[in-house]
């Protein structure tokens, strides 16, 4: 007797073995490990400064715009995202991930220490 058969006299036993089937492929699509594709963190640089008394389109212009120009042509830099708030600024810089965190760390404080 062939499946197809046996599904169209006993739809019902199809229906519970697709079901049946379908389960045990989501238990094991919840068990199955990650191996490809691994658990990565991006080299992120930060760059924070306080300048006490000033406001935070003070601190915009003359603090976070300079240290953004400074590190822009550091090569491998995929963003750059700044916050100024009033007496601080802060300068977050991610890299690529082929990207040495030491070797990045070490471009970024050259450039703002000019």
């Amino acid at each position: 007797m062939l499946p197809s058969d046996t599904s169209i006299k006993r739809p019902v036993l199809a229906t519970v073995m697709s079901l049946v089937l379908v389960i045990f492929g989501l238990f094991g699509y919840q068990r199955l490990s990650v191996r490809e594709m691994p658990d990565i963190d991006r080299p992120v640089v930060s760059v924070s400064t306080v300048y006490r008394g000033a406001s935070a389109t003070i601190i915009e212009s003359q603090v976070t715009q300079i240290i953004e120009d400074a590190v822009a042509g550091i090569e491998g830099i995929t963003s750059v995202t700044s916050t100024s708030r009033e007496e601080s600024s802060s300068v977050s810089i991610e890299f690529g991930v082929e990207r040495d965190m030491d070797s990045a760390a070490n471009d970024v404080r050259a450039r703002v220490s000019r």
